[in-house]
C-alpha cells in the first residue's frame, strides 16, 4: 500500500492539510478489511473530500467502500436504533474487517438493478408527489359540495385512490372481438375462434357448442350478435352431456364450456406453460384504461384541480412546464388563512408553502439537465443516466451536514455534456461539509477527485490489494495500476479499439469497415421519436450516440429490435433464441404503441441478439456454470466416470437444484441464514456440508482427482486447465476469459455479480454459440460499469463479431467506443421533446465536424481533432 508513501506528491490546494499522524486528522482509517477478495486491507482515506475508488472489475474496491466501510458505518448506525425497532428494518452484514476509525455516519447511492416496477415513478423516485398529493389535497379546488380528500386518495398506489378497473396502474389488459376472431369469414368449426386451445380441447369446445344449439358451420360474420358475444365473453360455464361424433366409439362424458375470454385469462392466471401463456397474450389487447384515462386514479380524485389542471395533468407535464406553473403561487406576498370549508385553497399560506417546497426541488432536477421528464413518467423506462441523477438530486436536497456519500459509478449511463453538471454536485455536496467517496470508471471524473484510492492489481484473487492511497496526481509513479495508462495517457494507453489479440478493431485513427447492405425504418413514432427515418448501416460496428433523453434506447433497444424480433420471429420467440429479458407483467403495457412506416433490409438478417445487464439469475442458485451451460458438460463427466455408473449417478446426482446428490440441510446453496433477532443477520457455511452444497455420498465420486464442489470452486482460469479435455466446458470457458472474466468462480452466485459481468456472460454465452447466418446484436451501453482496460477486452469481441460477418449496434456514451466504430448515428440535441431527432450521421470523423451535436466536441477531443 502507498498512502503514505507518495503524500510528498500531494498538491496544497487540492485537499485540506490532512496529516495522517494527527489522530485528529480528519481521516477515516480503515484497518485488517478482509471483505470479499480483499487481502488484510489497511488504508486512510480522508473525509471533506471526493476519494475515487478505481481498478478493473471484481477487483475488490466496491468491497472496499461499500462492502467495509459504508457497510460498518450502516451497523453502527443500526446499533443506535432501538433493537424493537431492528427488527423492522432489513440490516446488513458485519463487514469483515478489524477496525474503522474517523467514520461518520454514511448515505450509499447504489446501481439498482432489480426488475422495475411500473408503480414507481419520477414522483415516487423524488418523493415530489407526496407534495404534489399534499397540494391537491389541502390546497386543490373542489367541486361544489365535495368533501375534501385525503393525499392518499390522489395516489394510484393506495387503495383509497386506485382506479377499481385498473387498480392503479392505468393500463387495462383486454380482450375484444377482433383480437380473439381474427378472420370473421371462417366458421367455429374451421378455427374461427383463434383464442381457443387446439387439438382435443378445441374440438372439445366446439363439440358442447353444437350441444347447446349453435352453428358451428356458418361464418363467424354471420352469426347474430347476442350469439357472438355470449360465445367469446359470457361467464357462464354449462356442463352438457357430449357425444363426440369424430371418434369410432362414441363414449358420452360431461363437457364445461369456457367463453374464449375466460380461456385466456385463466391460462394467463393459473398456467404454468411459459408457451401456452405466451400464445394467449397474443390475443390481449393493451391501452390506457377506459375508466380513469390511463391515470390510474378514481374520478372524485381527478375533479379536484390546482391552477385549472387535475394532479394526472400535472403529472403529464414536463418538470420545466410544472415549475412555471406553481411559481406565481409560490410567488405571492399575501396568503389566506387555510380553511377546510373553502372550496379552493389555491391561495392559502398552506398552498404557498408547499408550492415553494415544490419550486426548490424541482429547481435541482432542472439544473441537472431532467427538466425534459414529467412526475409520472415510469422509472422502467428511464436511462441509468437519469435514474443515477435523480437519485443523486433527491440526495442533494436532503442538506445533510457531515455524513459520507457512497456512490456507486455516479457517472454511469452519463453522457460527457451531462457529466458536467454531476461534477458540480459532487462539488456541493462536498462544499456543504460532507464526504464524498465515489467507485468511478470515467477518468474524467477521477481527474477531478481530491484523493484516489486504486485497488488491484488484476481482478478476483489477482487483486484485492490497495495499490496507491493518495492525491491524483501521484498514481502515475505507480507501474503496478492498470488504471494509471488510462489516467495519464500520454501514448501509453491504447484505444478503445485496439486488441491485443490480433483482432481487427478499427481504432481511432484505422481504416472504416464498409457497409454491406442497409437496414431502413422510415416513420418512426414512440415517445420522442416523431415521424423519424433512420438508416443503419448492416456488416459494420454502429454506434448510436446522444444526450441522456434524446431517444437512443428508444431507437435501438426498442423500435428496432422489435421491428426486427417481429420479422425473425412472428410467434414468440424460444429463450434459447434472444438474450433479452422476459417482459414483466408489472412493466407490460408502458411503451407507446409502436408507429413505422416501410422497412427495408430485414431480408438480409437471421437473428437478433440483445444483451444487457440485467441479471443473469435472481437467486443464489444461479450462477455463472449453469447459466453459460458448461455445468449440463461437467455433470455429464462426473456420471460418466466408473465411481457413478457403480453406484448409479445419473447427471442429475450432480445438481444442487434437485434432491438426491445435494444437501438437504442448506437445500444446495451452501450456506444458512443465521437471524440474531436484535443484530444484523448473516450467513454462514451450511453446517452440514461446510459450504460444499452436496451430500457425503456425492463428493465421493472424482473426477480427475476433484469431486463437483472442487470444480465449482476453481476460478475460470483454473478450469480451463482442468476442464480442457471437455470439449463443451472448454469452449465455454475460452470465450469467458476472452471477456475478461477468468477470475470468476465458477459456482460464484449471480447475486454477487455486477451489471457489467453479467454483461459480459451473456456475451461469452453468445460468442460460444455456433455461428449461422448474418446476427444483428444489439447492446445498451455495454461499458457501464466497465474499467477502460474492460473495455478493451469487450471491443475485441464485438470487432471479432463484425468480423465474422454480423452487424453490432450499441447505444453508447464512451468516446473511446465511439471513435473507434465504423459508423456513428447521434441524436438530439437535447433530451425530452426537444430531442428525438438524428442530428448527425457518418463516421465518427465527419460526426465530430458536427456544428449541430452535442457529442461533437467531445469526439472531437478523442480523436485528437
Amino acid at each position: 500500500m502507498q498512502n503514505e508513501q507518495h503524500a510528498s506528491h500531494r498538491p496544497a490546494s487540492s485537499v485540506p492539510d490532512f496529516a495522517p499522524g494527527n489522530p485528529a486528522d480528519g481521516f477515516v482509517r480503515v484497518r485488517g478489511a478482509r471483505e470479499n477478495n480483499l487481502r488484510n486491507v489497511d488504508v486512510d482515506v480522508p473525509r471533506d473530500a471526493i476519494v475515487a475508488f478505481t481498478g478493473v472489475s471484481g477487483s475488490g474496491k466496491s468491497s472496499l467502500a461499500f462492502g467495509t466501510i459504508y457497510a460498518e458505518a450502516q451497523r453502527r448506525y443500526f446499533e443506535s436504533v432501538a433493537p424493537y425497532a431492528r427488527r423492522l428494518i432489513q440490516q446488513g452484514h458485519n463487514p469483515k474487517v478489524e477496525q474503522i476509525t474517523g467514520l461518520p455516519p454514511a448515505v450509499a447511492l447504489q446501481q439498482r438493478r432489480g426488475t422495475p416496477s411500473s408503480r414507481s415513478t419520477v414522483g415516487t423516485l423524488t418523493t415530489l408527489s407526496n407534495s404534489l398529493r399534499m397540494l391537491y389535497s389541502r390546497a386543490g379546488s373542489y367541486p361544489e359540495g365535495a368533501d375534501a380528500l385525503d393525499s392518499d386518495a390522489f395516489s394510484p398506489n393506495t387503495a383509497a385512490g386506485a382506479c377499481p378497473e385498473c387498480h392503479g396502474l392505468g393500463i387495462a389488459h383486454t380482450v375484444t372481438e377482433s383480437s380473439l376472431v381474427p378472420d370473421p369469414s371462417m366458421s367455429i368449426r374451421d378455427g374461427a375462434i383463434a383464442a381457443w386451445p387446439g387439438a382435443w380441447q378445441g374440438k372439445n369446445l366446439r363439440d358442447i357448442l353444437t350441444h347447446l344449439g349453435h352453428d358451428v358451420d356458418t361464418p363467424w360474420r354471420k352469426l347474430s350478435k347476442k350469439d357472438r358475444d355470449w360465445i367469446l365473453f359470457t361467464e357462464e360455464q354449462p356442463v352438457v352431456e357430449v357425444t363426440p361424433q369424430r371418434d369410432r366409439v362414441a363414449k358420452p362424458y360431461k363437457g364445461r364450456f369456457w367463453s374464449a375470454k375466460s380461456y385466456v385469462l385463466h391460462t394467463l392466471a393459473d398456467s404454468k406453460s411459459t408457451t401456452m401463456r405466451d400464445r394467449v397474450l397474443r390475443f390481449m389487447e393493451t391501452g390506457p384504461c377506459p375508466v380513469c384515462g390511463g391515470s390510474g386514479l378514481k374520478p372524485e380524485a381527478l375533479a379536484v384541480t390546482f391552477a385549472g389542471r387535475t394532479i394526472a395533468e400535472l403529472n403529464a407535464v414536463p418538470m420545466t412546464g410544472l415549475a412555471d406553473i406553481i411559481r406565481p403561487t409560490a410567488e405571492l406576498k399575501e396568503a389566506g388563512t387555510a380553511s377546510r370549508k373553502q372550496s379552493s385553497g389555491e391561495r392559502n399560506e398552506v398552498a404557498v408553502a408547499i408550492t415553494r417546497d415544490l419550486l426548490q426541488r424541482v429547481t435541482v432536477l432542472v439544473d441537472l439537465g431532467l427538466g425534459y421528464l414529467a412526475l409520472g413518467r415510469a422509472t422502467p423506462t428511464l436511462s441509468p443516466g437519469e435514474m443515477q441523477r435523480l437519485r443523486i438530486a433527491t440526495q442533494l436536497r436532503s442538506g445533510l451536514f457531515g455524513v459520507i456519500y457512497v456512490l456507486d459509478e455516479p457517472s454511469a449511463g452519463l453522457h460527457p455534456a451531462d457529466a458536467e453538471p454531476l461534477l458540480a454536485v459532487l462539488d456541493q455536496l462536498k462544499s456543504s461539509g460532507n464526504s464524498v467517496f465515489v467507485v468511478e470508471h470515467n477518468m474524467d471524473v477521477v481527474r477531478r477527485a481530491d484523493w484516489l484510492v486504486d485497488v488491484g492489481p488484476h481482478a478476483g484473487e489477482g487483486g484485492g490489494e490497495v495499490l496507491y492511497s493518495g492525491p491524483v496526481g501521484g498514481l502515475a509513479e505507480v507501474d503496478a495500476s492498470v488504471t494509471r495508462p488510462f489516467l495519464f495517457p500520454n501514448g501509453s494507453a491504447g484505444s478503445a479499439g485496439t486488441t491485443d489479440d490480433g483482432g481487427t478493431g478499427t481504432g481511432s485513427g484505422g481504416a472504416r469497415r464498409e457497409a454491406a447492405g442497409w437496414l431502413e425504418l422510415r416513420g418512426i413514432s414512440r415517445h420522442n421519436l416523431r415521424e423519424l427515418d433512420a438508416n443503419f448501416p448492416l456488416g459494420v460496428l454502429t454506434a448510436v450516440t446522444g444526450v441522456s433523453g434524446s431517444g437512443k434506447s428508444t431507437l435501438v433497444s426498442q423500435v428496432l429490435a422489435e421491428v426486427v424480433s417481429a420479422r425473425l420471429h412472428p410467434e414468440p420467440a424460444a429463450p434459447s433464441e434472444t438474450a433479452a429479458a422476459e417482459p414483466d407483467a408489472e412493466t407490460a403495457g408502458l411503451d407507446e404503441p409502436l408507429s413505422v412506416g416501410p422497412v427495408s433490409g430485414l431480408d438480409q438478417l437471421d437473428r437478433l441478439v440483445k444483451v444487457d445487464q440485467k441479471p443473469i439469475g435472481r437467486t443464489p442458485r444461479s450462477n455463472l456454470a449453469t447459466y453459460t451451460g458448461l455445468f449440463d458438460a461437467v455433470r455429464k463427466e462426473f456420471a460418466a466416470t466408473d465411481e457413478a455408473k457403480a453406484r448409479g449417478f445419473g447427471a442429475g446426482r450432480f445438481s444442487f437444484n434437485v434432491a438426491g446428490g445435494r444437501c438437504e440441510t442448506c437445500q444446495g446453496e451452501g450456506f444458512v441464514a443465521v437471524e440474531l433477532l436484535f443484530l444484523p443477520g448473516s450467513y454462514g457455511p451450511c453446517p452440514e456440508c461446510h459450504g460444499s452444497r452436496y451430500n457425503p455420498e456425492t463428493l465421493e465420486v472424482t473426477y480427475r482427482g476433484k469431486n463437483v464442489a472442487d470444480v465449482l470452486g476453481m476460478t475460470v482460469n483454473a478450469a480451463a486447465e482442468f476442464l480442457d479435455g471437455v470439449p463443451p466446458a472448454a469452449r465455454s470457458l475460452q470465450t469467458l476469459r476472452e471477456v475478461g472474466l477468468g477470475y470468476l468462480r465458477l459456482g460464484q452466485p449471480a447475486t454477487e455479480l455486477s451489471g457489467g459481468e453479467a454483461q459480459r456472460i451473456k456475451l461469452a454465452t453468445e460468442l460460444q454459440r455456433t455461428q449461422r447466418g448474418h446476427s444483428l446484436y444489439v447492446l445498451d451501453e455495454p461499458t457501464t460499469g466497465l474499467h477502460p482496460a474492460d473495455v478493451q477486452l469487450l471491443m475485441a469481441q464485438l470487432n471479432r463479431l463484425v468480423d465474422a460477418g454480423n452487424t453490432v449496434i450499441v447505444v453508447e456514451h464512451e468516446m473511446d467506443v465511439v471513435a473507434a466504430a465504423d459508423w456513428v448515428i447521434d441524436l438530439g440535441p437535447a433530451g425530452g421533446d426537444a430531442g428525438g431527432k438524428i442530428v448527425a450521421v457518418g463516421t465518427p470523423d465527419a460526426v465530430a465536424r458536427s456544428t449541430k451535436s452535442r457529442t461533437a466536441p467531445y469526439l472531437a477531443a478523442m480523436l485528437g481533432n
